[in-house]
């Protein structure tokens, strides 16, 4: 959608922005609808452009006819190393640790917006005692402008109530409201319906005397002797409605984890005022992207308020967004925000769902409390809880002069009290300071002073409020036994990222359906997610971290080819004469028929493997030999002179130790850096045991694959593209009895070289008569050690003299139930890594609350009991006679 649709979450915030501070200043009794728009028609965005419309609403109302009290300053102030900045840049508002926006008139404040970093009471007045007379400067020029060119200001008719009808309705209603007013046990519904009664009752009189008059204005005046009433009561008599002193808070009861089954859950409760927040995990990728002037393009926390009408016992439609929603929930999401880790410690996204139960004043408050548990019960570990209140005022004013002449202020106020009350002053902070406030006010101002000496009291009653609070929960919860998702940074180079990606991201997506994890990818790093600690330990123990990304795919990402290194490839489809390859981060090569049916099949019965293939003596068929979507291991063996990478299957498989010869697989271009894994601070083993694979399973599989390569007798498979064998197979007519292979044509530019890895004698070019030769001779060596079981006693003999008495481990000889004698090579978080002699690694894993303490170097009997999917050896301890 390009064109301007429904405001969006910024609009409305910087409509309340605006609406606040000018309300207040209309006359009483004014209830002609009033509309104001704000439209940015350019911006540098250096400015946030929010403080500039306020001012220009006021400069707009003061050139209009409509009766209006302003004009009104406003400005935003930030401090940056302790000084304090006006109208800071966005970029100065990244650094500063104060972010305040001041509403004024000349000598009365009307509106305050804070996000703070935990800045002191102390410092937040100095703040706001030099915020009012900057604030102030933006009055004269819209008085001499409206003196210029504004339209005079029209007569109207203001709804008011007459004196007469005033006295009637309060003769009738005062002394009953009076009681239900002083009776503390009312709840807020039963205070409610009782309230509701005597308007009845009134209404009931009116209509037996006929009163039409005073029936039309009866909600008001009788909202208007409520006012009188409780005002009346707090300033003179010092109590509340519920009986409460003026500083005291209600009762609070506070739950952490009250839904186990979610990454996170509190419940809230503070007198009438209840509030469940739920908070849920995502992976960097699952953070909100915003479409704004100024600010960051992502939102990486969010939190959702929701007010649904069930909350104050009525029914009503829920629509889109409420300007109330939008506002309150902003207000604690700035608050939380302030103790959140730094993305670079926490990359995860977060979000808190804030739904109210039910409602008796500063929902957005209990929020803050709500959330902020809840953060530390899905184990995010905060740096302090956080905890809001808020604060009223009552004010008795000379109804001649206007100026207060009493006053009284109240900590954590009702929601009658709100409504009957001057002040709604909402602040959030943590022992240390504060970190959010909003400030509304019905009065035409109150003096910056009484604004000042309400923030003691808020203080006051948001340290009770932190140690109910950290009596339930103090510190973040250990999440390794629930359902909180997990992520582990990998760092790649951006080019081995790219080809990971794939076409599409046809690649990425294929690893994250067959792993059940989910991958983002940033600039020179992998992220990938887990579900939860479940499916990350399923993840860990399929090696996904160490083999998929670092060696499985590397036939994904892709490295430098060169000579001796091994490579993994798909076979994408098989014709008669070969089979279509695609290995190295998407590269398509292609191997002739003859050769992987004939070498392969003799090198296969030499080694006694014939029945893998399931082939009787030689085959015709490609398929016979490879199937589709097959993954193989092939090894680069040169290059021809006309750039022809020429790659050997047969090189990678096992082969007797008297005729093995060193290889170097290569490596995927990784950089060294250890995995930036978070963990809760309770538990970091998770991020030591995927060091631990890291470090340790793949180099034993380096080593065992190193012991085990041969670069000898080597039938080439020659890697080509399809398009030039489709074109080779027109111009050349190959058919199915061709005896030679057509001359193959290369995929890499011309005159490029292959590296080697090592050096090596050349390939010799062997015929098929040496090649059977050799075989032969081959099956009849493995024949002498496995035709007999005496052979293989007499053999084992022989070792154990020559070795001492023990037996050399080898792979062919490690078989399920052998022991042997290893030492351990490291320790990791939850278990061993052996070394179990000829360059071979095994794994131990620690039993359930096994207590018993290992050193490196020391020697443990134990016996193979399994082997993982990649061939890694499972020991179990033997018990010592």
């Amino acid at each position: 959608m390009r064109r301007e649709g429904a405001p969006k979450e910024r609009e409305l915030l910087c409509g309340r922005l605006i609406d606040r501070p000018i309300r207040p200043l209309f006359p009483a009794g004014f209830y002609h609808e009033i509309q104001v728009m704000a439209s940015v028609l350019s911006s540098d965005g250096k400015q946030d452009p929010d403080v500039l419309a306020a001012n220009a609403t006021s400069a707009a109302l003061m050139l209009s006819d409509i009766p209006w009290g302003g004009p009104i300053g406003v400005v935003r102030m930030g401090r940056i190393c302790g000084q304090f900045i006006v109208n800071p840049t966005m970029d100065e508002l990244s650094l500063s640790d104060l972010n305040l926006v001041y509403a004024c008139t000349r000598d009365k404040t009307l509106m305050i917006d804070v996000q703070a970093r935990e800045i002191t009471e102390k410092d937040l007045e100095a703040g706001l005692r030099l915020a009012h007379p900057e604030a102030v400067k933006y009055l004269e020029p819209q008085i001499r402008l409206a003196a210029k060119a504004g339209k005079q200001k029209k007569e109207y008719k203001l709804s008011m109530v007459s004196e007469q009808i005033f006295e009637k309705v309060r003769n009738l209603a005062e002394a009953p409201i009076d009681a239900v007013f002083t009776d503390p046990s009312y709840g807020k519904f039963e205070r409610g319906e009782a309230l509701e009664k005597i308007a009845q009752d009134v209404k009931s009189a009116l209509e037996e005397e006929c009163d039409e008059q005073s029936l039309k204005v009866l909600p008001k005046v009788v909202d208007t002797v409520r006012k009188k009433v409780v005002r009346k009561r707090i300033i003179s008599e010092g109590f509340r409605l519920d009986g409460r002193h003026l500083d005291e808070v209600r009762p609070i009861y506070c739950e952490a984890g009250h839904l186990p089954i979610l990454h996170g859950s509190a419940l809230f409760n503070r007198g009438d005022t209840q509030v469940l927040c739920t908070v849920t995990l995502g992976a960097p990728q699952d953070a909100q992207r915003l479409d704004s002037l100024v600010g960051p393009p992502t939102k990486r926390f969010m939190l959702h308020y929701s007010f649904p009408p069930f909350c104050i016992n009525e029914i009503g439609k829920r629509g889109g967004l409420n300007r109330r929603e939008v506002g309150h929930g902003t207000l604690a999401e700035k608050a939380l925000l302030a103790v959140l880790p730094p993305e670079d410690d926490f990359p995860y996204t977060v979000r808190i769902n804030s739904e109210v139960m039910a409602s008796d004043g500063s929902t957005s408050m209990a929020t803050v409390c709500g959330g902020s548990m809840a953060l530390m019960d899905a184990g995010i570990p905060l740096r302090e809880h956080v905890a809001g209140v808020s604060v009223g005022l009552v004010t008795d004013v000379d109804p001649e002069t206007g100026e207060i002449t009493d006053y009284r202020i109240l900590t954590d106020i009702l929601g009658l009290e709100d409504h009957l009350g001057d002040m709604d002053f909402k602040i959030a902070g943590t022992r240390n300071g504060v970190t959010a406030i909003q400030l509304d006010i019905k009065p035409a101002g109150i003096p910056l002073d009484i604004i000042c000496e309400s923030l003691e009291p808020a203080r006051k009653g948001r340290l009770q409020i932190l140690d109910h609070m950290e009596q339930e929960i103090s510190v973040p919860r250990n999440q390794d036994d629930r359902n909180s998702p997990r992520l582990v940074t990998l760092k790649f180079s951006n080019d081995a990222i790219r080809r990971f990606i794939g076409p599409l991201g046809a690649l990425k997506r294929k690893v994250e359906e067959e792993t059940g994890a989910r991958i983002s990818v940033g600039d020179g790093t992998i992220t990938i997610a887990a579900k939860n600690q479940a499916v990350m330990e399923k993840v860990q123990d399929k090696v996904f971290i160490a083999f998929l990304i670092l060696i499985d795919v590397d036939f994904i990402v892709g490295r430098e080819i060169v000579v001796g290194g091994i490579y993994k490839g798909i076979v994408m489809s098989i014709k008669e004469y070969g089979a279509f390859v695609e290995f190295n981060g998407g590269q398509q090569g292609f191997g002739c028929g003859s050769l992987l049916s004939v070498f392969w099949l003799i090198y296969m019965v030499a080694q006694g493997l014939g029945d893998l293939f399931k082939f009787e003596g030689l085959v015709s068929r490609v398929s016979d030999v490879v199937s589709v979507g097959q993954q193989i291991s092939l090894m680069c063996i040169g290059q021809d002179v006309r750039g022809n990478i020429k790659l050997s299957r047969k090189a990678t498989l096992p082969r007797p130790e008297s005729e093995t010869k060193s290889v170097v697989e290569g490596s995927a271009p990784v950089t060294k850096e250890k995995p930036n894994i978070w963990a809760s601070p309770e538990n970091m083993s998770k991020g030591e045991q995927l060091e631990s694979t890291l470090e340790e399973l793949v180099p034993s599989k380096m080593e065992n694959t190193e012991s085990n390569r041969s670069a000898s007798l080597m039938p080439s498979v020659v890697i080509r593209s399809a398009a030039e064998c489709d074109e080779e197979e027109k111009s050349a007519g190959l058919s199915k009895t061709s005896k030679s292979a057509p001359k193959p044509k290369g995929t890499l530019k011309k005159g490029s070289k292959l590296k080697k890895i090592q050096s090596s004698d050349n390939m010799p070019d062997l015929s098929l008569s040496i090649m059977l030769s050799e075989s032969l001779s081959q099956m009849g060596r493995n024949k002498e050690f496995t035709s007999q079981d005496d052979g293989e006693a007499n053999l084992s003999d022989q070792n154990d003299k020559e070795t001492g008495g023990k037996t050399p481990v080898t792979p062919q000889k490690l078989k399920l139930g052998t022991k042997v004698t290893a030492k351990i090579y490291q320790i990791r978080a939850r278990g061993l890594v052996l070394d179990l002699g000829g360059g071979i690694r095994g794994m131990y894993k620690f039993e359930p609350n096994g207590e018993r303490e290992f050193t490196v170097g020391d020697e443990l009997l134990v016996q193979c009991s399994s082997f993982t999917s990649k061939g890694i050896p499972v020991m179990s301890m033997v018990d010592e006679e």
